[in-house]
């Protein structure tokens, strides 16, 4: 730029706005910036709209005029210009992201940059499947408004130990078109983009110091259509919000009730601020407000019209009210559901009367914390001659400021070979490239191999894959990582980390294979490895588990099984034992169980086989008997009948006359000798008298009959209890309190307890 004297370097800003274009050139001293010439000029027709460019010519062109006007004023050539762009074209997307981990462990640092890049592509990919378009879109600014560890809120969940992080985030995007449109527009007028940056950045320059940056605060740039909103903690702009609400709603409310075009509306809106303080003066001093201090105008009709300041309050508080409830609710949203500390509002829109009191009214703070920001805070700036310092100019001032700080704007860089455009907020490192270079997200962190799920006993299991190898990041050559810091020109380079082995297990790897049955075989203890089935199916522990695979720990040996375990090859007739009781090569045998075979097992089989014969004689005698009993007391009936039939018959003779027949009959049966029969004696064999006895079983009285003898076996007749279902680790033999074999002899009144241990 020559013909400019100055020690300072020159910068040219233009505030590209929907109303007008504002151009300034100046410098920056030590502690002051120096305007040399600024100009203002109007789009001729609705080239742009909602801040984006929708003519990129007739923009252009308007550009041109003012680089014209600024480069006669100062006598310069102006070739790099500063821009920005508009706060109301970004996109917002709150969303919530969660990460569980395979099992609970410390959070590092790492993990917590992992959740925030998740964030970020969660939030771009609602983003996308909420807007039917292929325009790429630039990640400008991401914050955590809340993190959660194990579903509660906690400020930091670093280093804490979590089976779960997740975080609400506010992820700022701006549309790739925008950006574009306005590089071209400026490239039209035959100027470079030097430096682009945000409009609310730009305005936060002026408006809020850096010494302020630290407390939690909000910048309301109340233009024409959209209000932009953006919000400062630590240091750092945290988030942008925008709500298409602003001056041009006013505006039209005005054109209505003072029925005039929209452009007399908005002279009679920017008159407001002036009329009104006119009529409260006026008031001060006990006059009575005429048509001086009123706000003059000719309407539709081409009759003049004159409004006080008051009367317009009223029209428009209704559209004041729900702008500044959108607004405020915005900026809660914006900082985490909570209020701010201050207010500061720039842009013409924010000097309509009332507008800061019923801010403050709807966030809850006192009136003095939101406040128009203009020529109070423009005391380091040297305007020339004839500008007025306004909230205005804070907007086109921080666009040239900008430049100086050489951050939060786009810059270029190398990401594995492709050159990437990408918003630098000041903060900017591997993984915000990256982000921005639409690189996977798990290729940056390690990554485990496949997990392997299983359950044992119906309890789900499940089994990490192997850890990968992490990504390796250089810039511009030397190592770094994801928090390397970046700047323009880099050249970074990731290779993608790799996925680690997947998960594998062998069933004799897990806890219950290790555990045993111990048995008594022969009378000597035997350990027995547990057994486990997959699927059902028995597997050695060996076999490599499935994903899906059901285990259940097999807590019996069969005797045949028993004999495999030991190596010992007996004969198919070969006799077994189990608790002493008869068993086969397929009775189940668990935990104390007892197993004998050989001679102790032949003894038993043999007694229980007497036993049976025993048991079978008895009850064929008891039903011997019973037959014989019955016999006899059907003979008896039979004589009792005879008995009784002739007596009848002899009553009848003696009362009644007799026939021939009858008394012939008499005779023969009176002269007739009698046979006498001679029974002989069979003599009694003595023996076991059969008796009865009553015990008591698991506290229930039982009668036992049939036998002259009776054994501790001989209660399974008469209780429900199935030796060949097991349903625990053995059975409990009591007699009387103390241990009791199954061929012990039991009497009347004895006290046994049987049931299953657990």
């Amino acid at each position: 730029m020559a013909g400019i004297a100055h020690q300072g370097k020159t910068v040219f800003g233009l505030d590209i706005g929907t109303r007008s274009i504002v151009g300034t050139v100046g410098y920056k001293t030590k502690d002051r910036f120096v305007v040399i010439a600024q100009k203002t000029v109007e789009h001729e027709t609705r080239a742009m709209m909602d801040g984006q460019i929708h003519d990129i010519k007739k923009v252009g062109e308007t550009i041109n005029a003012v680089k014209t006007a600024l480069e006669e004023e100062t006598g310069s050539r102006l070739e790099g210009v500063c821009i920005a762009a508009a706060g109301r074209v970004l996109r917002t997307v709150t969303t919530h992201v969660e990460e569980t981990f395979s099992e609970e462990r410390v959070v590092k640092e790492e993990d917590v940059y992992a959740l925030s890049a998740m964030g970020v592509e969660q939030a771009y990919a609602e983003f996308l499947s909420g807007n039917d378009t292929d325009m790429k879109f630039y990640c400008v600014g991401h914050s955590v408004i809340r993190y959660y560890m194990n579903n509660y809120p906690i400020g930091n969940p670093q280093e804490h130990k979590a089976g779960s992080i997740g975080a609400d985030m506010i992820v700022t995007f701006l549309p790739e078109d925008v950006v574009d449109g306005l590089y071209r527009a400026v490239e039209y007028a035959g100027l470079k983009v030097e430096n682009l940056t945000l409009e609310p950045i730009a305005a936060i320059q002026v408006a809020i110091p850096e010494k302020f940056r630290m407390l939690n605060i909000a910048l309301v740039d109340v233009g024409a259509g959209t209000s932009d909103i953006s919000i400062t903690k630590e240091g750092a702009i945290v988030s942008y919000g925008m709500i298409p609400v602003a001056g041009d709603s006013i505006t039209e409310i005005i054109a209505q009730h003072c029925l005039v075009d929209f452009n007399t509306a908005e002279q009679i809106k920017r008159s407001m601020e002036q009329a009104y303080a006119l009529e409260k003066a006026a008031k001060e001093a006990g006059k009575t407000v005429t048509d001086a201090e009123k706000i003059a105008f000719t309407d539709i009709m081409g009759l003049p019209q004159y409004i006080s300041a008051g009367e317009l309050a009223e029209i428009i508080a209704p559209a004041i009210d729900n702008m500044t409830s959108q607004v405020a609710e915005c900026i809660k949203e914006l900082n985490g559901d909570k209020s701010v500390s201050a207010v500061f509002v720039v842009g013409g829109g924010g000097k309509i009367p009332g507008y800061t009191e019923k801010l403050s009214e709807k966030l809850e703070i006192v009136k003095e914390r939101v406040a128009i920001r203009g020529g109070e805070v423009m005391g380091m700036i040297d305007f020339p001659a004839g500008v007025e310092m306004s909230s205005l100019l804070v907007t086109p001032i921080g666009i040239c400021l900008c430049f100086y700080e050489q951050n939060n704007n786009f810059i270029f860089v190398t990401f594995n070979d492709e050159r990437i455009k990408i918003y630098d907020n000041g903060k900017l490192s591997v993984v915000d490239v990256a982000m921005q270079a639409e690189f996977p997200n798990d290729g940056l962190f390690p990554k485990r191999g496949s997990e392997l799920n299983y359950t044992v006993e119906g309890k789900a299991r499940m089994k990490r894959g192997e850890l990968g190898e992490a990504a390796i990041i250089t810039v511009n050559g030397e190592l770094g990582d994801i928090h390397t810091p970046v700047k323009a020109n880099d050249v970074v380079s990731v290779m993608p980390s790799t996925a680690g082995a997947a998960a594998k297990l062998e069933v004799g790897s897990i806890p219950e294979h290790h555990q045993s049955i111990t048995i008594t075989v022969n009378g000597q203890k035997v350990v027995l490895p547990k057994f486990a089935k997959v699927n059902g199916t028995l597997q050695s522990a060996y076999y490599e588990i499935q994903n899906g695979d059901n285990i259940e720990m097999q807590n019996f040996y069969t005797v045949a099984q028993i004999l495999e375990f030991m190596d010992v090859i007996l004969p198919q007739e070969a006799a077994f034992a189990v608790n002493n009781a008869v068993a086969d090569r397929e009775t189940p045998v668990y935990e104390n169980f007892s197993v004998v075979w050989g001679e102790a097992a032949e003894n038993i089989v043999r007694a229980a086989r007497e036993a049976e014969a025993e048991r079978t004689a008895r009850e064929a005698e008891r039903l011997r008997a019973e037959e014989e009993a019955k016999e006899a007391e059907r003979m008896r009936a039979e004589e009792e009948a005879e008995s009784t039939y002739t007596e009848e018959e002899t009553k009848a003779v003696e009362d009644g006359p007799v026939s021939k027949e009858n008394e012939e009959m008499a005779k023969q049966t009176v002269t007739a000798p009698v046979e006498e029969t001679v029974v002989e004696a069979t003599p009694v064999q003595a023996g076991p008298v059969i008796h009865d006895i009553v015990v008591l079983v698991n506290g229930r009285p039982i009668r036992m009959s049939g036998k002259a003898s009776y054994v501790y076996v001989d209660v399974f007749d008469y209780i429900d209890f199935d030796l060949s279902k097991p349903q625990g680790s053995g059975v409990h033999t009591g007699l009387n309190g103390a241990p009791a074999e199954y061929l012990k002899e039991i009497k009347d009144g004895d006290v046994i307890d049987i049931y299953w241990r657990k």
